[in-house]
C-alpha cells in the first residue's frame, strides 16, 4: 500500500502543459515487472528480490537493470535495517554494489597488472562478498570478535571469509572490494533513526556506509510543535470508559464545528486481538469504526483505508498504520494502549498535525507505564529527542527492569490484557 501511495503521488507530477514528468511503476502485490523501463520503480524488498530472481534464475539477478540504476532510496530506513527486513536489504545492497564494481571495471581504461595476474574474476568473488557483508551486519551478538583486529590490521571476520576465497590473495580481494568508481547514490530516509547501539538502524548504516553524509531537520525524534497532547492514567476498571469518552469527543467536535469537515480519529493498540476487542466495544456504544491490522486481507485493508480517507470516522489499528500512510486531516490520535517503543510512539502521533495542520493526541497509560510516560513527557518539555527516554530495542518491560521499578510485575501482565 505504501508502494502504491508513492507511485500515485509521483505520477501526479506534471509539467506546465499537463504532461507527466515521470514514468513510475510499482512492483508489489500482484503487479509484475514493467514491460518498459520506468524512471522510478517502487517496490518492497521481498517483491523486488523475488522478481529479480525470477527474471534471471541462473545468476539470481538482472544485471542490466541493477547496473542501470543511479539512485536507490530506502524509505522507513530504520524499519528496513532492523528485524525481518534486514537480510533482504543487505542482499539488495550487495547486488547493487557488485554491479557497481562490474561497471567500474568495464569502464576502466587502465588495469593494474597486479590485479590482472592475482585477482580472480569478480564473478568468483560475488558470493564471498555477499556473505561477508551479511555476516558483518547480523553477527553483532559477539561484538568483541567483530571489533578484533589481527596482526595485519584486518578484522577477524573479514580474514576468515577471505581465506575461503583464496588465502594468498587477501590483499587483492580487499582491493577488489574497495577500489572501484561508485556509480550509484544510496539514500536512507526516516523520521526516526536511533544511533545508540551497533544493532540499531543508525549503527548498521555507520558500518555499511562509513563515509555517508548525514542530514537531519530540527524535528528528528521529536514530536510536531503544533501537536496538543493529553495524558490520562487509567486502570483496568476505567480504561474502557476513558477510551469511549476520548473517541466520542471527536464526534462531538465535528457536530459543534462545521468548519472541521470530515472528522478522522485513529485509535492505536498493540495487538490484533486488541483491535478486534476495541472495535467491538465502540460498536456496542453506537460508534461506527473500521479495523486495520496485518491479519486482515489486503483487499479488506485497502477498502477500510479508502473508506476512512474519503468518509472519515474511526479507524482502530495496530502499528501497521503508523508508518508512511498519508491520510489528510487526521484530527485525533488515541493511544488506547501505550506504545512499546519510542519509535512506535513518534510514528503514531505523527499521523496527525501534518502539512501545517494542528492535531490532538490522547495517550492512555497504566501504572506500569508511569515512569516511561514521565520520561517521554520530560523529553518533550525540554525539547529533547524522545528516543532518549527509551531505546529502539528495549520495550517498556526492559526499561523498567533497568530502572529497578516496582512496577515490573504489573508490566508482565500488560501484554496479556485485552480491552474488554
Amino acid at each position: 500500500m505504501l508502494c502504491e501511495q508513492v507511485a500515485r503521488m509521483a505520477n501526479c507530477i506534471h509539467s506546465d502543459s499537463g504532461e507527466p514528468l515521470l514514468q513510475v511503476y510499482a512492483v508489489c502485490g500482484r503487479q509484475g515487472w514493467p514491460a518498459s523501463q520506468p524512471d522510478i520503480l517502487v517496490s518492497t524488498p521481498a517483491a523486488l528480490l523475488n522478481y529479480l530472481y525470477a527474471l534471471d534464475p541462473e545468476r539470481r539477478r538482472r544485471s542490466e537493470f541493477l547496473r542501470g540504476v543511479k539512485y536507490v532510496v530506502f524509505d522507513e530506513a530504520d524499519m528496513l535495517l532492523c528485524g525481518s527486513f534486514q537480510n533482504q536489504i543487505v542482499r539488495l545492497i550487495n547486488m547493487f554494489r557488485f554491479e557497481e564494481k562490474v561497471l567500474s571495471r568495464m569502464k576502466s581504461t587502465v588495469v593494474d597488472s597486479s590485479m590482472q595476474s592475482n585477482v580472480p574474476p569478480l564473478g568468483n568473488l560475488e558470493a564471498a562478498y555477499d556473505d561477508e557483508l551479511l555476516s558483518k551486519i547480523t553477527s553483532d551478538e559477539d561484538e568483541d570478535q567483530i571489533e578484533g583486529e589481527d596482526a595485519e590490521g584486518g578484522s577477524v571476520l573479514e580474514d576468515s571469509i577471505e581465506d575461503q576465497v583464496e588465502p594468498s590473495k587477501k590483499k587483492d580481494w580487499k582491493r577488489v572490494r574497495k577500489n572501484y568508481n561508485r556509480s550509484k547514490q544510496y539514500i536512507f530516509v526516516a523520521a526516526t533513526l536511533p544511533l545508540n547501539g551497533k544493532r540499531t538502524a543508525g549503527g548498521v548504516l555507520k558500518r555499511m556506509f562509513p563515509d555517508a553524509m548525514w542530514v537531519n531537520g530540527n524535528y528528528l525524534h521529536c514530536h510536531n510543535p503544533r501537536l496538543e497532547q493529553r495524558w490520562t492514567e487509567v486502570t483496568i476498571d476505567t480504561q474502557v470508559d476513558v477510551l469511549i469518552d476520548a473517541v466520542e469527543q471527536g464526534v462531538r467536535s465535528q457536530e459543534s464545528n462545521s468548519k472541521i469537515g470530515v472528522c478522522r480519529t485513529l485509535v492505536f493498540v498493540n495487538t490484533v486481538d486488541a483491535v478486534e476487542a476495541v472495535a467491538k466495544i465502540l460498536r456496542n456504544v453506537g460508534v461506527e469504526c473500521s479495523c486495520y491490522h496485518s491479519d486482515s486481507s489486503l483487499e479488506e485493508r485497502s477498502a477500510n483505508l479508502n473508506d476512512f480517507r474519503e468518509r472519515g470516522g474511526v479507524l482502530v489499528c495496530t502499528d501497521a498504520a503508523a508508518r508512511g500512510l498519508d491520510i489528510p486531516n487526521v484530527q485525533h490520535v488515541i493511544q488506547a494502549e501505550f506504545a512499546t517503543s519510542a519509535v512506535d510512539f513518534l510514528h503514531r502521533i505523527g499521523r496527525t498535525a501534518r502539512a501545517g495542520q494542528a492535531g490532538l493526541v490522547t495517550s492512555l497509560y497504566t501504572k506500569a507505564n508511569r515512569d516511561l510516560v514521565a520520561s517521554v513527557r520530560q523529553a518533550g518539555n525540554l525539547g529533547q529527542p524522545v528516543e532518549k527516554a527509551f531505546s529502539r530495542k528495549r520495550g517498556f518491560r526492559n526499561k523498567l527492569k533497568k530502572r529497578g521499578s516496582k512496577g515490573v510485575q504489573d508490566v508482565a501482565n500488560v501484554d496479556d490484557r485485552v480491552l474488554a
